[in-house]
């Protein structure tokens, strides 16, 4: 009987060791004294986005489907700080965006826009849209569900304007983006 209690309890006392370790665990809390308390912000971003599909130079290129439903765009479009393409570009809109609505012009919208040196202090952060985008609204708001560097964990909206558009699917965008930060 001594034997097996001794067992039992060295079998419960490593099984309890391996538990506690630090090697493959998948969670741990983390104390409230190693958190760094800062303060939430709301920041808010004005820029232009310039979707170039035309030409050699062409920003956005169809990846998928046909020139309806389905059709999928790829894009690395110039952010800038005034309408003009010339203007001063603060960072890339990089990622996807397809024809979602069988019946309307409406965009699923899969977009990081990174930003670069010319954007000050957001200089390698980025935040990231994930929405839809009725293309025929005069305003459009779609939701930021992420971000990178100083936009870390960032919620907010962006709201798209488009102030230009031809007929080759060439377009500019205004955005005023808001977004919670810490």
């Amino acid at each position: 009987m001594g034997y097996l209690l001794f067992t039992l309890c060295s079998i419960l006392f490593s099984h309890l060791c391996t538990i506690g370790g630090t090697g493959g665990v998948f969670e741990e809390e983390i104390s409230e004294a190693i958190v760094i308390k800062r303060q939430e912000k709301t920041t808010h971003l004005h820029f232009y986005f310039h979707d170039i599909v035309s030409g050699e130079n062409a920003t956005s290129v169809r990846i998928a489907g046909g020139g309806g439903f389905g059709m999928t765009m790829m894009a690395d479009d110039a952010l800038t700080e005034g309408p003009e393409p010339s203007s001063k570009v603060v960072g890339r809109a990089q990622g996807l965006y397809a024809l979602a609505a069988q019946h309307e012009f409406a965009l699923l919208m899969v977009m990081n826009f990174a930003f670069t040196e010319g954007s000050g202090n957001y200089s390698g952060s980025s935040i990231s849209i994930l929405g839809r985008n009725p293309i025929g609204d005069d305003v459009r708001e779609m939701p930021i569900v992420g971000g990178s560097g100083q936009f870390r964990l960032a919620t907010g909206y962006a709201l798209a304007h488009t102030v230009w558009f031809d007929q080759s699917g060439d377009a500019t965008v205004e955005y005023n983006v808001y977004v919670s930060h810490y």
